[in-house]
């Protein structure tokens, strides 16, 4: 029996698949949306640095990466959308990146098994093997309906993707543990925060765009 908790992170996850495709065919949803999104993610960073880090000259450092990474990634993603086929990619890496959370979720619930790292004791040896392998499909089919494009390079570029969801995913939970907070907030039903939700796509999305260059 799938708890509520549960049926509320998986509806969530299918919102923002439709909110990606009104990105999709919106450009102007899509700039709103990146601005609000951009503003809380960057908050709620603050948030999270203001607990873990007592040095102010430290915090003012970090604050000021993490303010001019979230504000180049939500350009670049505005920019990008632009281009027709660069935009059937990134809905492509970011369908992979929505996978990457529901199966390692999913396979996580399911199987249990061994814990995976110890900065994040709900993150199990399965949860990752699932998030592989949901992404891998996901990726690739998106990548083939909506480009006709599938080979080899696309399951790597698919496992890239995953893994750098899973480093999102582990480095998010290293900053809650270490502030000592289960949320980075409580916007979204069944996530909390809006970190807890991008925080594989923050690196999925890089990722997947330099593996494409790079592999393909």
């Amino acid at each position: 029996m799938i708890d509520k908790n549960t049926k509320l992170r998986i509806f969530t996850s299918f919102f923002l698949i439709f909110l990606f495709y009104l990105f999709f065919k919106f450009n102007l949803i899509l700039v709103y949306t990146l601005l609000i999104f951009g503003v809380l993610s960057i908050l709620e960073f603050l948030h999270l640095f203001n607990k873990i880090f007592t040095n102010k000259f430290y915090r003012y450092i970090l604050n000021i990466i993490f303010i001019i990474y979230i504000s180049f990634f939500c350009y670049f993603f505005i920019f990008l959308s632009n281009f027709y086929q660069f935009k059937l990619i990134i809905c492509s890496i970011l369908v992979g990146c929505i996978a990457s959370d529901i199966g390692g979720f999913v396979f996580g619930k399911t199987f249990k098994g061994p814990k995976l790292i110890s900065i994040s004791p709900n993150k199990t040896v399965f949860g990752s093997i699932g998030s592989l392998i949901f992404t891998c499909l996901a990726f690739s089919a998106s990548m083939f309906v909506s480009l006709s494009q599938f080979n080899y390079k696309i399951v790597i570029i698919s496992l890239i993707i995953s893994i750098a969801c899973q480093l999102g995913d582990l480095f998010i939970s290293y900053l809650k543990r270490k502030a000592n907070v289960k949320d980075t907030g409580n916007i979204l039903p069944g996530h909390g925060g809006i970190l807890d939700r991008i925080d594989g796509i923050l690196l999925g999305v890089p990722f997947g765009l330099i593996s494409l260059v790079v592999i393909y």
